[in-house]
């Protein structure tokens, strides 16, 4: 059997379906595996590191995927109405076999239509954010491995804008005061999130609507900031996920934010909500009373 990664073409996509070290493995268990030219070039692995692997690399898309068995992707294919700048008229779908495998991040939230196009083409689709939270699957759990590294670059891009030290310094010269964050939502991302700032020297508190989550992020260093709700024994799901809450507690929970952001320099948003857009948790108000948005309202004015 033939498994076939091509190149990522959705916008920002840097990632790609196999590295040498998984063509190796495919490849002991029999299959052939087949790398579309380039499509490891945006996470820096060149060509011949697949064919060293073992992996043939084929510059013509089309003839990578006309008799592939197993089609990984990271995104999903790009169908016929849509349409990519520098891409041309290219419909990834179209070129996939009928009776084949197709194994990526689907989005079937996002895009639910695709789901159709899927089953018309004859095609098998599997989607990896549904793999289940479970240990015997862990490592198939692609949402909690970039969960884990948004949360570590969320707290990365809040330092280059926040523009000063994180830590307390103690200087002849003075004493600089750590900075405050608050992490909202304690998720798999806002976990790291509150560690990496930890280890940075700040002062975190953390809020998510799971009370199992107060214990983590004491663990990690953190202050825990809650409303006190019934709703709460309930708020989340078999697979560990938040569930969304009532009207009444997303008010309670507005008015502790806000007042919570009031004494922060930095806010982290790192809430989900499966299937769902991700809550709105802070507004423009609740942005400019925090400490280090009003210090920044006044110096933009002198």
């Amino acid at each position: 059997m033939k498994i076939a990664i091509t190149k990522e073409r959705r916008a920002h996509e840097r990632r790609v379906a196999a590295t040498p070290d998984t063509v190796k493995k495919f490849i002991a268990l029999g299959f052939t595996v087949a790398i579309e030219q380039g499509a490891g070039e945006a996470s820096r692995i060149p060509d011949r590191d697949y064919q060293t692997a073992g992996a043939t690399i084929e510059a013509d898309t089309a003839a990578l995927l006309r008799d592939a068995d197993i089609v990984l992707k990271v995104q999903r294919p790009i169908l016929g109405s849509e349409k990519l700048a520098g891409e041309g008229d290219i419909n990834e779908l179209a070129l996939i076999k009928r009776g084949a495998l197709l194994i990526a991040m689907l989005s079937p939230y996002a895009d639910p239509s695709a789901i159709n196009q899927y089953a018309q083409a004859g095609i098998t689709a599997m989607t990896l954010e549904f793999v289940p939270r479970i240990t015997r699957a862990q490592s198939m759990d692609v949402l909690s491995s970039q969960s884990n590294l948004a949360g570590y670059r969320a707290v990365l891009e809040a330092i280059n804008v926040y523009d000063r030290a994180m830590p307390m310094m103690m200087t002849a010269a003075g004493t600089i005061a750590p900075a405050r964050v608050m992490v909202l939502g304690a998720g798999v991302a806002g976990l790291q999130a509150i560690a990496t700032a930890r280890r940075l020297g700040a002062i975190v508190s953390a809020t998510d609507v799971r009370a199992a989550s107060k214990e983590q992020v004491e663990s990690l260093g953190g202050k825990f900031v809650m409303v006190d709700s019934e709703e709460v024994k309930n708020a989340e799901t078999a697979g560990g996920y938040a569930k969304e809450m009532s009207d009444d507690y997303k008010r309670r929970q507005a008015e502790l934010v806000a007042e919570t952001l009031k004494k922060q320099d930095i806010a982290i948003c790192t809430a989900l909500i499966p299937g769902r857009k991700a809550p709105t948790l802070i507004n423009d108000e609740m942005v400019y009373s925090m400490a280090d948005a009003r210090w920044r309202c006044c110096s933009s004015q002198l």
